[in-house]
């Protein structure tokens, strides 16, 4: 009887421990995107974005803008080009092509609808998707395409 109370010790001892191993390795590691463009019209940026978007700025120096979105979720960052206080895979600049963001809303046609009051150019007009999304796009000052969207599920016809 000891000898079957001592296997089922170290059985449990062996799995406890297995399992506190086992919650080490799938430990979630916390993350925060932050994505960047290297431009060099930091000020047509920064006014792009805070009077277009709503986007408020976290942080800015001569050669860096980090700016955030209206509820602080998300941000985003430009850098000049070739600043000397960069390494070298961050000094060139974007070529105006192959970037593009989304914006998730909640309304989407009352920020279509103010866009369209500011005068701003609406590259792809408002529209809905067989796939549920309600969209259009804009674009920033550096060629960055940017989708404003509301998921929605697919409606079935």
């Amino acid at each position: 009887m000891k000898r079957i109370v001592l296997i089922i010790a170290t059985f449990c001892l062996t799995a406890n421990v297995f399992s506190q191993t086992n919650s080490v390795t799938k430990k979630e590691i916390k993350m925060k995107l932050n994505a960047g463009i290297v431009t060099s019209k930091l000020a047509e940026t920064k006014e792009f974005y805070t009077k277009t978007l709503g986007f408020g700025v976290t942080f800015e120096n001569e050669f860096y803008l980090l700016l955030h979105t209206p509820n602080h979720e998300a941000e985003i960052s430009f850098l000049l080009p070739n600043h000397p206080s960069q390494q070298p895979i961050f000094q060139q600049p974007f070529q105006n092509q192959g970037v593009y963001l989304t914006i998730e809303v909640d309304d989407v046609d009352s920020i279509y609808q103010e866009l369209k009051k500011k005068g701003v150019e609406i590259k792809i007009d408002i529209r809905n998707e067989p796939w549920g999304d309600r969209h259009f796009a804009i674009q920033d000052p550096n060629g960055v395409g940017i989708d404003i969207v509301k998921y929605s599920p697919p409606t079935e016809e």
